[in-house]
């Protein structure tokens, strides 16, 4: 018995906890180790919405390809989803001239200017040309962009929800219809899908396709795809 009871005190006397110096300098090294970590988890979360953004544009695109093939069956010319015609634009800069201009099947050289001026427009935005681009939502683009599904509710005042039934947005929104009538929307706060379509143009041998561009109004610069068939 007492054997066992001295066998009892000693084991309780080997077992050492943790001194307050110890602890405090514990607690120190994990603040550290939070305050470094925080940025990196941040740029990362930062990371993932940029990606899932090019991603959800990919879609637009894609599907913007399928109708555009679909079309160039059933109607005998490619056109994008809510062009009234291949050769109407879309969006553009109604105080420069372009806005659905550039389809004229009449006079072709007048339908490519137009056309390549509502193009310069574009690359500005997209930062293809000397300037820095459209690189932030609050910023004024040159080209005036329509929203893909609707119902932008910011102030830009270089993008809009055309009325339904112009020739800019037929009553019908067939981007919609293209998703199963569900909203694709930007995981950026301030995000918004939009998009423009240069129209195509001429006739026979001449004729050339509309072009479609799509961009997140986060940062177009970051953030857009074409497709040119």
């Amino acid at each position: 018995m007492k054997h066992t009871l001295k066998s009892i005190i000693r084991n309780f006397k080997s077992i050492k906890g943790n001194s307050l110096a110890e602890f405090a300098t514990t607690t120190a090294l994990m603040a550290t180790l939070a305050a470094t970590a925080a940025p990196k988890l941040s740029e990362m979360s930062e990371g993932t919405k940029a990606e899932k953004s090019r991603n959800e544009i990919d879609k637009i695109v894609k599907q913007a390809g399928q109708f555009y093939q679909d079309t160039a069956d059933e109607e005998g010319r490619g056109r994008f989803p809510n062009q009234s015609k291949f050769n109407n634009s879309i969006g553009g800069s109604s105080h420069s001239g372009y806005n659905n201009a550039g389809g004229s099947t009449s006079d072709l050289g007048a339908a490519k200017t137009a056309s390549a001026g509502h193009t310069a427009l574009i690359m500005a935005d997209l930062g293809l040309d000397a300037t820095d681009g459209w690189q932030n939502f609050s910023d004024t683009p040159s080209n005036n962009w329509r929203s893909v599904f609707g119902g932008y509710g910011g102030t830009n005042t270089g993008i809009s929800n055309p009325a339904a039934g112009t020739t800019e947005n037929p009553t019908v929104n067939e981007w919609s219809g293209l998703f199963g009538d569900e909203v694709l929307g930007s995981v950026f706060q301030d995000g918004h899908y939009v998009y423009t379509v240069v129209a195509g143009g001429g006739t026979g041998s001449d004729v050339y396709p509309p072009v479609v561009y799509v961009v997140d109004v986060e940062n177009a610069v970051d953030f857009n795809n074409v497709l040119e068939p």
